[in-house]
């Protein structure tokens, strides 16, 4: 038979117990305010990158839509997930390559490799450009050179796409904000008026793209379609010669005297203005046709 207890203890057992429970529900709401005050960095980060993106939406909406550009398209593009800023463009400026002296440049671009392989690709595409040079009346061999030199004859697409590339600089370079929203907007009128998911393509770390390696601003100028089908394409080589000979030509190349070697290299400084780059580009040209010509 179990001993009954009194009342008087069950009823200090109950408040001791209840006690205990209040006790403890206390610490565990001011534990969970310290955790939901707690800034917590994930949320912080997603944030920031939320309030940048709406600021850098605002800054170009209003010349996108005179440009031609939908706001609801313009909404889409920016909710997308992928949109990042990337710090390491941030240090390719810092250190470009056209800043090297001319020996460290020079390893760069002027190598066995990079002749073989010019020479390889002249024999497997030397029909279409050769068309291509002989409808403007431009040196083949700088056009070859020129691929050369800007995506190793296309083995190089570039490692981020053009529009985080822009992006980046808008948000986080002051001194090239002005420059790469308008470079923004151009690469998104071309993106909407050819149907192409403006995060699909990948360019070079200021927003280069193409085989070519267009900025959008010169891209929507100086692309031309090689092949007569109507679409001028950054990654179809034919389009992709007659873009970079219509450039040079436009940019003053001697259509009329192609030994005018001061205008060749206004021509060339055009597209990149680095006298390294103009010195690399004519030496790999001269090289590309003396051992494609020998073969």
């Amino acid at each position: 038979m179990s001993e009954t207890k009194p009342h008087h203890y069950i009823i200090v057992t109950l408040t001791a117990l209840g006690f205990l429970s209040l006790m403890r529900w206390q610490a565990i709401t001011k534990d969970s305010m310290l955790i939901a005050g707690r800034p917590n960095q994930n949320t912080f980060a997603a944030e920031t990158r939320l309030q940048n993106r709406d600021s850098i939406l605002v800054a170009i909406k209003a010349d996108a839509i005179k440009n031609g550009l939908p706001e609801s398209y313009l909404n889409e593009i920016f909710s997308y997930g992928g949109i990042a800023v990337h710090d390491k463009i941030l240090d390719r400026f810092s250190k470009p390559y056209e800043k090297k002296s001319w020996t460290d440049y020079r390893k760069l671009f002027i190598t066995e490799s990079r002749i073989q392989k010019g020479v390889a690709f002249y024999t497997q595409y030397k029909n279409d450009l050769n068309s291509v040079s002989n409808q403007m009346n431009v040196d083949p061999f700088l056009i070859l050179s020129i691929v050369g030199v800007e995506s190793n004859y296309g083995r190089h697409r570039g490692k981020y796409t053009v529009f985080n590339a822009l992006y980046t600089q808008i948000a986080k370079m002051p001194r090239r904000k002005q420059w790469a929203t308008k470079e923004m907007i151009a690469f998104l009128v071309y993106c909407y008026s050819d149907s192409i998911p403006p995060h699909s393509i990948k360019g070079s770390y200021a927003g280069a793209f193409g085989y070519g390696q267009f900025i959008p601003s010169s891209f929507n100028a100086f692309a031309a379609d090689g092949n007569g089908d109507g679409i001028r394409r950054p990654y179809d080589w034919v389009d992709v010669f007659a873009s970079v000979g219509n450039y040079l030509v436009k940019n003053g190349y001697p259509v009329s005297n192609n030994s005018d070697d001061k205008q060749v290299y206004k021509s060339i400084y055009a597209y990149n203005h680095a006298d390294n780059y103009v010195k690399a580009v004519l030496e790999l040209r001269d090289k590309l046709k003396k051992s494609s010509l020998v073969k």
